[in-house]
């Protein structure tokens, strides 16, 4: 060992002579499958380990369809050199490239690091980069001495292990740390004017002190409007600088805005940047305006809640004519409940009045065998909250749905993972944990306000996040869902796939979603089912013959342009499958205020491609599900979820989805058939530069239609033909 020692440390000191400014951890490290605290240990003799491919996950390393625990291991010289040079020497970073999911990171046998609940309950997955920050101080750093750095992995399903990026260690710069926070929303003048403070943050003790500036630019001339700049840029731990602009926008569509800070003492910098908000949906009508689905199914005898979705200046008065025996009507709430006993197709007419004036709408009440005949239009608790959802935010969200989103037919509030008990009830029935005291008192609560309440389980033993599944409980379940008054289940494959044969044929796929189906039919309840088993076997093919009212077509969401972008535009083998009562699922929505839980940050998605977020979702026919903190709606994030004719091409009763017409290396365009004969188009931009989209008069999409809508802007235009930003859309609706 004191052989290997002296040919690590001479290898390190040549390595820093040379001019290195960081020690790479590529190189060299062990792994094995399995758990022991022996194996954080510094004195554990790791050599009959495997050596690990970092590039790759353990499934490739000989240990294929393995979830749950692994180590790595790595010895390594950290030269106490490094500290001398560097301009701040507090602090060292371990860079550990991404790891999937959850770790807990040791430095010769003491933690220095952890993410994702592995110290406590395992938590779901928190697949990513990871990257630890200790003091040069710290007694579990050895300076000029052999260091172990051990990471313990819990893999909750599919790839798992430490693989991919950039592994080193290095002295923390003096700009690692510093960001530019810009968390706070956009907030809106007269003329246009929008603005915003900028937060500059570090967990750093260093004094930063430097200039501050940004520039404002159009990205479609590259001109800059708008150039600030300031001196006074102070800042440390516990003690940010706050900086306040604003500025004009010119026309309605998003700019550019970067942002530098540089430090007088270091000469060190860092950039930033974002893009403005601009809000195309149209003010909210005084007079009364009736929105949603024209068409509601619900089975005989099986018990109807449905809040009429109008706006206008309050109070509302509504009325309906037609409506048959066994339902009644609220006529001050606009909610119809009750039950119909004989199947059939019934015509009905909505009125609504307030002061203002008064509005119709035809609707069909569709009593037979289908439900969900139109995409379900909701909030999900996963992308906010994850396992940190309780009966609470719940609730504020179903209050803030209920009065900013029901009137344009936004109806289910659903929980996620996270709000079972560790164990089964002494008669084997599923109980809530402690963050959900009154499931039942929560879904009363819910229906009380006109909307409708959804859960979540696993065919599996287990859930994605480790809670209770449905495995050999389908019927208790089902009943439990019942009585509590579920309207949506949310069922997802995770823990299955560890009953389930290791390569399931397609019988093997539909049986733990036939069983549930089976389970819910024996229940007195219309309860939607929702399957999430991310596209396996091409379950659009088959998904409906199952059961089911709605699928998964892919992996898990994320807020970036790459992921929203390669779900979005890859619908096209599925959308023929699309039709009343079933529909393909691309996963939820990400715009507004995501993070999976308990810390929440704005989309990434620029603002022109949450445009074509929504836009495409729409056309995909798809259920829509909010995604993001409810309590907390910009004004941005509104104005996207309340765009009736933006809604109504995805709530459209003829339940087609759009098909892919055109594609070329820049743009694409889908089309989509509307139930009275007109067609909703998106012509999408998916370059980083403006361009012009258009279709000809001639052009065998649009030939023989006469009237053109922008659909965002709620304005007829003479064309299908505009400027579109990059990343973003022209969405319109011709009719002749």
């Amino acid at each position: 060992m004191k052989k290997n020692f002296t040919l690590l440390l001479m290898f390190a000191l040549a390595f820093f002579r040379a001019g290195a400014q960081s020690i790479s951890l590529q190189k060299g490290w062990k792994l094995s499958i399995g758990d022991s605290p022996e194996w954080s240990s510094p004195g554990f003799n790791d050599s009959g380990w495997q050596n690990a491919d970092i590039s790759k996950p353990w499934e490739e390393q000989g240990h294929p369809n393995v979830d749950g625990f692994g180590w790595y291991r790595i010895h390594v010289v950290i030269p106490s050199s490094i500290k001398e040079k560097a301009f701040l020497k507090d602090s060292l970073t371990f860079t550990l490239g991404s790891i999937d999911d959850n770790d807990q990171v040791f430095l010769n046998g003491k933690l220095i690091g952890e993410y994702g609940g592995l110290g406590g309950t395992i938590a779901e997955s928190h697949y990513g980069p990871r990257s630890y920050t200790i003091a040069t101080s710290n007694p579990a750093l050895l300076w000029d001495k052999d260091n172990v750095l051990a990471i313990r992995v819990f893999d909750t399903g599919g790839a798992g292990g430490v693989y991919g990026g950039v592994y080193n260690i290095h002295m923390t710069g003096v700009m690692e740390h510093v960001e530019f926070d810009k968390n706070n929303d956009f907030s809106y003048g007269d003329k246009n004017t929008i603005g915003k403070s900028i937060i500059l943050t570090t967990i750093n003790k260093y004094n930063y002190s430097g200039t501050i500036s940004l520039k404002v630019i159009d990205p479609e001339t590259k001109a800059v409007i708008l150039t600030k700049k300031t001196d006074t840029a102070h800042f440390t731990v516990g003690k940010p600088f706050k900086w306040w602009f604003t500025f004009a926008a010119a026309q309605k569509k998003s700019y550019t805005v970067v942002y530098n800070f540089t430090d007088k003492k270091s000469g060190k910098g860092i950039s930033d940047k974002e893009t403005t908000p601009y809000i195309l949906t149209p003010a909210v009508a005084k007079t009364p305006k009736i929105n949603g689905a024209a068409i509601f199914g619900a089975r005989p005898g099986h018990p109807v809640l449905y809040l009429i979705p109008a706006t206008g200046l309050k109070p509302l008065k509504y009325k309906v004519q037609g409506l048959p025996e066994g339902l009644k009507l609220d006529a001050a709430k606009g909610i119809i409940t009750g039950t119909v006993d004989k199947k059939g197709s019934y015509p009905l007419v909505f009125t609504v009045t307030n002061s203002k004036g008064s509005a119709t709408k035809k609707f069909t009440l569709a009593i037979g065998d289908n439900i969900g005949l139109t995409p379900a239009l909701g909030w999900n608790s996963w992308n906010a909250w994850g396992l940190s959802v309780n009966d609470e935010k719940v609730r504020t969200s179903a209050r803030e749905m209920a009065e900013r989103l029901s009137s344009h037919g936004w109806a289910y509030v659903n929980i996620d993972d996270g709000w079972e008990a560790e164990d089964r009830g002494v008669n084997g029935k599923i109980v809530t944990n402690s963050k959900f005291p009154n499931m039942k008192g929560l879904t009363d609560f819910v229906h009380g306000l006109g909307l409708r309440m959804g859960i979540y389980s696993s065919p599996g033993t287990r859930t994605c996040g480790g809670y209770l599944g449905s495995w050999q409980h389908e019927d208790d379940d089902a009943q439990s869902y019942a009585d509590w008054g579920i309207d949506y289940l949310k069922y997802d494959w995770c823990s299955y796939g560890q009953i389930a044969p290791q390569n399931p044929n397609l019988d093997e796929m539909k049986k733990p979603y036939i069983v549930m189906r089976k389970s819910l039919d024996k229940t007195n309840r219309d309860i939607l089912f929702s399957y999430c088993q991310y596209g396996m076997g091409d379950v659009w093919k088959w998904g409906a013959e199952a059961g089911g009212n709605s699928w998964r077509t892919t992996g898990d969401i994320t807020d970036t342009w790459q992921s929203m972008s390669g779900i979005g535009f890859n619908q096209d083998s599925a959308a023929p499958f699309a039709g009343p009562g079933h529909f393909n699922d691309p996963d939820m929505l990400v715009v507004g205020k995501v993070g999976w839980g308990p810390s929440l940050h704005n989309t990434r998605l620029t603002f022109d491609e949450q445009y074509t977020h929504i836009s495409l979702w729409s056309l995909l026919a798809s259920p829509l599900l909010i995604g993001c903190d409810m309590g907390n709606l910009d004004p941005f994030t509104l104005s996207l979820l309340t765009n009736d004719e933006v809604l109504a091409i995805d709530q459209d009763a003829l339940a087609k989805s759009a098909c892919q017409y055109a594609k070329k290396d820049n743009t694409q365009i889908w089309v989509k058939e509307m139930k009275d004969g007109s067609k909703a188009i998106g012509l999408f931009n998916t370059s980083d530069k403006y361009q012009t989209l258009s279709l000809s008069a001639n052009d065998p999409a649009i030939k023989g239609y006469t009237k053109f809508r922008d659909v965002w802007r709620q304005q007829n235009i003479p064309a299908v033909s505009g400027k579109v930003a990059p990343h973003g859309v022209l969405l319109v609706r011709v009719s002749k």
